[in-house]
């Protein structure tokens, strides 16, 4: 609970040294992250499998910059131990590298580099604890005799845990994630795996600088069912009694329209005399016509663009002068994802605890209401309190924006 384990070396370069005896060896790295080794011939660098490794082992006589090389011989993986199979010479300068963006400093072709992003994946990690941490801890210190809680099945902190997760995560926890993508000619993007709900989505323009997408939602629809009709307008069906459907007309009418000016209301150039926007507006035929738009909605007159949801088949949907935009995508998952190895705040640690213990009291026959209202209103506070503190309001950074708020508005 809170002490540091890995070295500086280990956490920066995602690297561990160990020495060979000439003898049998068995090392055993304190990486806080996991090795991953998928079977017994994922030692082989022929092997398909070698690449799914989250790490590489180098060796060198002389433990020097450039002397280092690529182990390739057999060796077995338990756990976080390494058996070599063959004896490392005594006095061998042994490295395991885990995968790192950069590929690390001991490979001497691209080939050797152990790339990936294991090791940055675990920047930033001491200030979370792991869901699985958060239940044995439970267990510790909120279970047993001479508790409050004497008897609990893990199963159902378990479950009350998840519970909590998901709750936290909504609206109290930094379970927000991001994606950055760029827009395909289709103009759907596929949802994420772990989504719940979207937060935000903007493009970015060639400064890097976000501008705020906004959904279609008054604009247009995404049908759910898009059923094939015959002449009467009656659904047709097929052989087994089921609708016929085909392709949806709103969306393709939506693919193809001119977002950037017949629905925020820009002038153009040249547009038929007949021809309206989504205002009804006969925009005319030029320059002497432009300025003559009436009654635009604010919500719809701007130039960013606009997405949708198609919840049939999984999909963002964006408006066409969208198409190749460069777009980061934030969204909620419930932090559950990833079971037991999802992350918890440490500064909702106690929320947590207090939550399970709540809920463990409310579904348990003779328990006295004086001890379910007591346990209720410290969740309520611990709850307060870890959003407070992930907040993450500095005082700083408030009077900086306040000053602003000081100057005269001049007429």
């Amino acid at each position: 609970m809170g002490l540091i384990t890995e070295t500086n070396q280990q956490y920066y370069q995602g690297a561990q040294g160990f020495r060979g005896t000439g003898n049998a060896l068995t090392i055993t790295t304190t990486f806080n992250s996991d090795l991953v080794f998928t079977d017994a011939n994922s030692w082989d660098p022929t092997s398909v499998n070698y690449a799914l490794n989250n790490f590489k082992i180098y060796t060198s006589t002389t433990g020097f910059p450039g002397s280092w090389s690529e182990y390739i011989l057999q060796y077995n993986v338990a756990g976080n131990a390494i058996t070599f199979t063959a004896n490392p010479a005594n006095n061998l300068f042994i490295v395991v590298q885990l995968s790192i963006l950069d590929g690390g400093q001991y490979g001497n072709t691209p080939a050797e580099e152990a790339v990936g992003d294991t090791v940055e994946e675990n920047y930033g990690t001491y200030q979370y604890n792991t869901l699985n941490d958060i239940i044995d801890n439970y267990m510790v210190g909120y279970v047993g005799d001479g508790k409050i809680i004497q008897t609990a099945k893990k199963s159902d902190i378990v479950f009350w845990a998840k519970r909590t997760l998901q709750e936290f995560s909504y609206d109290t926890l930094k379970s927000i994630k991001s994606q950055e993508l760029t827009i395909p000619a289709s103009l759907q993007l596929v949802i994420p795996q772990d989504y719940v709900n979207y937060v935000s989505l903007c493009y970015i323009d060639r400064l890097g600088v976000k501008h705020p997408l906004y959904p279609n939602n008054n604009l247009t629809t995404n049908p759910y069912y898009n059923q094939l009709q015959d002449s009467a307008g009656i659904p047709t069906q097929d052989n087994f009694g089921e609708d016929l459907e085909g392709t949806s007309l709103t969306t393709e009418r939506w693919r193809t329209n001119n977002a950037g000016r017949a629905i925020n209301g820009l002038a153009q150039e040249q547009i038929d005399n007949l021809s309206y926007d989504v205002y009804q507006n006969d925009m005319g035929s030029g320059p002497l016509n432009w300025g003559r738009l009436y009654g635009l909605d604010p919500q719809y007159s701007q130039t960013n663009g606009w997405f949708g949801i198609n919840e049939r088949d999984g999909l963002f949907t964006f408006s066409s002068n969208l198409v190749d935009r460069l777009i980061v995508l934030e969204y909620i998952s419930d932090g559950l994802a990833y079971d037991l190895d999802t992350r918890v705040p440490k500064m909702a640690e106690e929320a947590m605890y207090l939550s399970i213990s709540y809920n463990l009291l409310a579904n348990r026959a003779n328990v006295s209401e004086g001890m379910i209202a007591r346990f209720k209103k410290d969740r309520r506070a611990a709850l307060r309190n870890a959003k407070i503190r992930l907040s993450n309001i500095k005082l700083d950074e408030f009077v900086q924006v306040m000053r602003g708020k000081s100057k005269w508005i001049k007429s």
